[in-house]
């Protein structure tokens, strides 16, 4: 496995057992980790002052969930942002008397550190005005990004009559936990690599280069077939029109049996310390998994060297 930057570990457990990773490097130069952990049940957060540091940060509990009713089972893929001046933690959770039932909720921290300031709940993430669908069924995966001064919310929700499908929609933003416009529908699991287990399309995340925004995604269920996907579209498009956005017909990441990693998957994209391009993900180093893959604890935080093909497009690839 390749090796750079000293500790700094590619393509290889980085963070041990902590899925849905998410790393934000913060105007400051500081790095903020965060992830689902095994059991479910809190919203964790590291800060260090490289990426190499996040491995033995200090990890604090920022959210516990209830004890009953919403936001009480299944704490899911949380994700940290500075936006309209404060700090915020994105998550998905669900409730012990409907562990399916599951939504996308809001912390707001209430100062300038978000390791030791106070967090307080804002509740659901709340639809636009005459959107009637965000947000009513199983609904996950929220990210935010800023394109030209105008945020924007994308997330997985899932609908259908009988087989349940989770698809990707985008909105804009109105403030920190209300979207601002109805949601447009921007990728279905239209492919059979989408499809092993549930049909699934998942955990997005944005980067933006060479005139392009480009999303990846996820796809399947959670064991070795699950995979990554992209959309991109052009800067200067409308990023609400569902037209705009070209997708891949193939993964872009995918298990890679030769190398023993299994299952790439719900990333986020940072830079290092230099200003590379540095992919953060989650894989297995086991093929075989016991039981319900969901429930194993085993997907781990890895780091991947981003590189740019002649295309303007990422490449992903196991160095």
């Amino acid at each position: 496995m390749e090796k750079e930057n000293g500790n700094l570990k590619y393509n290889e457990i980085w963070i041990a057992q902590r899925a849905d990773p998410y790393v934000l490097k913060a105007p400051s130069g500081c790095y903020y980790f965060t992830a689902s952990v095994p059991a479910y049940d809190s919203v964790v957060l590291r800060r260090a002052d490289t990426l190499a540091g996040l491995v033995d940060a200090e990890e604090i509990v920022v959210w516990r969930k209830h004890e009953s009713g919403p936001m009480s089972l299944h704490v899911w893929a949380p994700e940290i942002h500075y936006l309209f001046g404060k700090w915020y933690i994105y998550f998905a959770a669900g409730d012990k008397d409907d562990i399916w039932e599951i939504r996308p909720y809001v912390l707001e921290c209430q100062g300038p550190d978000p390791m030791k300031d106070e967090w307080v709940e804002l509740g659901k993430m709340q639809r636009a005005k005459d959107d009637d669908f965000s947000f009513e069924a199983f609904s996950l995966d929220a990210t935010i990004f800023e394109h030209r001064g105008i945020c924007y919310c994308v997330w997985a929700e899932k609908t259908g009559v009988g087989k349940q499908i989770s698809n990707l929609y985008i909105a804009q933003m109105e403030t920190a936990n209300k979207l601002k416009t109805v949601q447009v529908l921007i990728t279905t699991p239209d492919y059979d690599w989408e499809r092993y287990g549930f049909w699934v399309n998942e955990g997005p995340a944005v980067i933006k280069r060479n005139g392009k925004i480009f999303l990846t995604y996820s796809a399947s269920d959670t064991g070795i077939y699950y995979c990554m996907g992209m959309l991109s579209v052009d800067e200067d498009a409308d990023l609400l029109d569902p037209r705009m956005w070209k997708k891949e017909r193939y993964p872009v990441l995918q298990t890679d049996y030769e190398k023993g990693i299994y299952g790439p998957g719900h990333n986020s994209f940072t830079v290092d310390e230099d200003g590379n391009d540095i992919v953060v993900f989650h894989a297995r180093t086991e093929k075989e998994i016991t039981g319900n893959p969901l429930y194993n604890p085993n997907r781990h935080a890895m780091l991947m060297r981003l590189r740019w093909g002649e295309d303007g497009k990422p490449v992903f690839r196991f160095e």
